[in-house]
């Protein structure tokens, strides 16, 4: 089948022969060798399409993205031809890493934009999630190691990918000697970062269930990637949606109580970090969840070391993170605060006025005083 590109075509399928649409007369191939089978994605401000390259002889399969925005104006249409120089870009700047689509063209054919892409051949992880169930910690293990590699690529070229989600990463089936290689896909959301960016507010991207609160107010960070990952992994562990696994009121994240069988302690610290809502408290790097993911081997192998599967929420404590200095200075004073009002409810009913009361209560505020010295000492704290 050949369908058509034009989005007011009323009657857009034809047969595999014709070069001119049946129903409104457009061309049907795109540069005179692409052509469009069926569509398979649609988004605000684009379309996308499974295709064929009819310049080679094994006709192989493409995809094609047109950037086509729903909404008419000028606004929206000025939004689309920059969205669309942005992934070309990215893409671009990204090369030919095997586990992101290689960028074949783009152009712009009867005033609309196009990108023609490679076609991975496989599932989702949204779809092997309903096809195979949950997954269990080895699996997630192995697609943090693969993902965090890819980041790891992407990050190191500056460009933040904002829209990490199941339907965004695929697992390929062909050709057999990539069978099972992860790829992941859709860079339209992607951003270049400078220095000029990290301080600035824009638009918020992403998909509402897996992106990051200060992404979500317009502020994407490369740890907002860490973060996406890590609610893509606690989806795939439940099969809940991440709305189901967060408290809100008591910002909390609860996906141990959905869990179906139990996961490695360290593997699931690992991912309570990832899933800090305060980037300060997140990893800030790939480098760091892949220097904390490489002692996982050998401990996963170990009894007796795991996540259980709970009916209230977990206490678990993710690794240990640093505070900036302001922020220990604050806990520190609000540790002290706590300590001596229950120091002063122990002490209610005795004679405040009795001098051994108040010796012993001012060598109690001395010993208070050198203990949070001693801790602004050893967490940084350089005042």
């Amino acid at each position: 089948m050949s369908y058509c590109l034009n989005p007011s075509c009323s009657n857009p399928q034809n047969t595999n022969s014709e070069k001119f649409c049946l129903s409104c007369g457009s061309k049907l191939l795109l540069k005179q060798r692409y052509r469009a089978m069926k569509p398979i994605g649609q988004g605000g401000f684009s379309r996308t399409f499974l295709a064929r390259d009819e310049d080679k002889p094994s006709l192989p399969l493409c995809v094609i993205k047109q950037f086509y925005p729903q909404a008419q104006g000028t606004g929206t249409l000025a939004k689309a031809i920059e969205l669309f120089n942005h992934e070309a870009m990215r893409l671009e700047e990204l090369g030919k890493h095997r586990q992101i689509p290689e960028l074949l063209a783009y152009f712009t054919q009867d005033d609309r934009q196009y990108l023609l892409q490679e076609f991975i051949d496989g599932l989702n992880l949204g779809q092997e999630l309903q096809q195979n169930g949950v997954y269990n910690e080895t699996q997630i293990h192995q697609l943090l190691d693969e993902l965090l590699r890819i980041l790891q690529f992407c990050h190191q070229k500056q460009i933040i990918h904002r829209d990490i989600k199941p339907e965004n990463i695929i697992r390929r089936q062909n050709p057999a000697k990539l069978k099972g290689q992860i790829v992941l896909v859709d860079f339209g959301a992607s951003k270049v970062v400078t220095q000029a960016s990290m301080n600035q507010t824009g638009t918020s991207i992403g998909s509402p269930e897996y992106v990051a609160p200060e992404q979500m107010r317009g502020r994407a960070l490369f740890s907002s990637d860490i973060y996406s990952l890590g609610v893509t992994c606690i989806h795939l562990l439940t099969g809940k949606s991440p709305f189901d696994l967060y408290d809100i009121n008591n910002d909390v994240w609860l996906w141990r109580n959905y869990l179906t069988a139990s996961i490695n302690n360290n593997l699931g610290n690992i991912l309570d970090k990832m899933l800090a809502t305060t980037p300060a408290r997140r990893y800030q790097t790939v480098n760091e969840v892949l220097a904390d993911l490489i002692t996982l081997p050998t401990l996963i192998s170990q009894t007796g070391n795991t996540v259980k599967p709970v009916a209230t929420p977990s206490n678990t404590t993710p690794p240990p993170i640093v505070s900036s200095p302001s922020q220990i200075d604050k806990e520190l004073e609000e540790m002290k605060t706590i300590f001596m009002n229950g120091k002063k409810s122990q002490n209610k009913n005795q004679n405040s006025n009795s001098p051994s009361n108040n010796t012993q209560q001012s060598a109690n505020n001395s010993k208070i005083d050198d203990e949070l010295e001693e801790l602004r000492k050893k967490y940084g704290n350089n005042k």
